[in-house]
């Protein structure tokens, strides 16, 4: 099957032929016809999956037929709701690939930076809207973004929108959309709240999903380091001695594990830089850009901020922590293989951590390759339930002699004053 076959109007299959796009993928041969039929739909597809050109390609060639019309007056049509900055980035970049031969104008809106510009934009007119969910509402509040002529609405990645706590935002926004309108909804997982959440959004849905949850690729070597705690940084060093790998995205589970793992490397002149949260906007568009281009070998990254990496030739990705979802390692390792191309993924697990393999391994319905020629084998045990609770116990009880002792300190140096 080809674009040709999905009904897309001439100026869209320009535009994905400008793109060196040959065939749809799954999602996009199962939604873009659904979408066009101004039905709504219920998606469930991994990361990587061609999921943006699934929803955008059909919105824009629905907005381009009825608003062509009126070439010269945009008025905002379709709402697309992605939880990151750098999801809402990309989406933006794709529908500005996939819209250049069209009528069809767009605008992004994310927090992070001043709003002067994205106002600019936005005052210029625009039939599609990216947008995350704590600027939007700044806007709406600001009395500059009405919702009310909207006709579709997209919830893009649902699950890691309800992970970061947006529900009460989605409600408020719910309540602002008009009550007719089309509405799609797009998530990796299915949990029961996604569900759940999806009935209160979706008027009788066609339900589609590219591959099954819990499966990785095909195309994904797998491979597996037991190891302890204090040695997962010298194994990290020891995997990345091998040239090869020139292009690498390491996963951490926190923001300050992240900041970590790169002095450590820098320590040893390995280039490495870190994605997260609490780095500034332009900033993180810039590592972005760096890695993309192959100017930094290493990019550690957490899960809310890899959300918005896209870089089709990725081969490698090292998880130095394993999640304890287990859906969580399937979206990680995504990041690797697209397209048709080779992947490879290593985990390194310590002790705490043999059980979110087991369950990894549970769910994606196979054993994960494990690397016997280790410089740093397991030797350390797990802790039991009952060493759990008190290495708890233990460091609740330093947590609070650490606040005693400084308080019993600001009291000693005030003193003096005090006489």
């Amino acid at each position: 099957m080809n674009f040709e076959n999905l009904g897309l109007i001439e100026p869209l299959q320009k535009a994905v032929k400008d793109l060196n796009y040959i065939n749809p993928t799954e999602i996009q041969q199962k939604a873009i016809p659904a979408v066009l039929k101004r039905i709504d739909l219920l998606a469930c597809a991994q990361t990587g999956t061609g999921k943006t050109g699934a929803f955008a390609l059909p919105i824009i060639q629905l907005i381009h037929r009825i608003e062509g019309k009126n070439p010269n007056k945009a008025t905002l049509r379709s709402l697309i709701v992605t939880p990151t900055r750098e999801l809402a980035i990309q989406i933006d970049e794709s529908i500005k690939d996939y819209s250049k031969y069209t009528v069809v104008k767009h605008a992004v809106v994310f927090g992070g930076v001043k709003q002067h510009k994205q106002v600019e934009a936005l005052k210029k007119g625009v039939h599609i809207l990216v947008a995350t969910p704590g600027r939007l509402l700044d806007l709406i509040s600001q009395g500059i973004v009405r919702l009310d002529t909207v006709k579709i609405f997209v919830l893009d990645e649902a699950d890691r929108m309800l992970d970061m706590g947006f529900i009460n935002d989605i409600k408020k926004l719910l309540k602002l959309l008009p009550e007719k309108k089309q509405s799609l909804f797009f998530s990796a997982t299915m949990p029961d709240n996604i569900v759940k959440l999806s009935q209160s959004i979706l008027h009788h849905p066609t339900k589609i999903s590219a591959t099954p949850v819990s499966s990785t690729a095909e195309t994904i070597q797998q491979y597996l380091y037991y190891t302890n705690k204090k040695d997962k940084k010298n194994l990290l060093e020891h995997i990345l001695k091998d040239r090869d790998i020139d292009q690498v995205l390491v996963f951490s589970r926190t923001k300050h594990g992240a900041d970590r793992i790169v002095r450590n490397l820098k320590k040893k002149r390995i280039e490495a830089r870190a994605i997260h949260g609490d780095k500034a906007q332009n900033q993180r568009q810039r590592v972005l850009k760096q890695f993309k281009e192959g100017e930094i070998r290493v990019l550690v990254a957490t899960d809310i901020a890899a959300r918005g990496i896209d870089i089709d030739k990725l081969r490698y990705v090292i998880n130095y922590d394993i999640p304890n979802i287990s859906e969580t390692y399937v979206h990680r390792i995504g990041r690797s293989g697209r397209a048709g191309e080779e992947g490879i993924a290593i985990a390194i697990c310590e002790p705490e951590e043999n059980a979110f393999i087991r369950d990894i391994e549970k769910l994606i319905g196979k054993k994960i390759i494990e690397i016997k020629d280790n410089p740093f084998p397991q030797t350390e045990k797990p802790m039991t339930y009952e060493e759990k609770k008190e290495w708890e116990r233990m460091k609740q009880q330093r947590k609070r002699e650490f606040f005693q002792n400084r308080k019993q300190n600001r009291g000693s140096k005030r003193s003096p004053a005090r006489s």
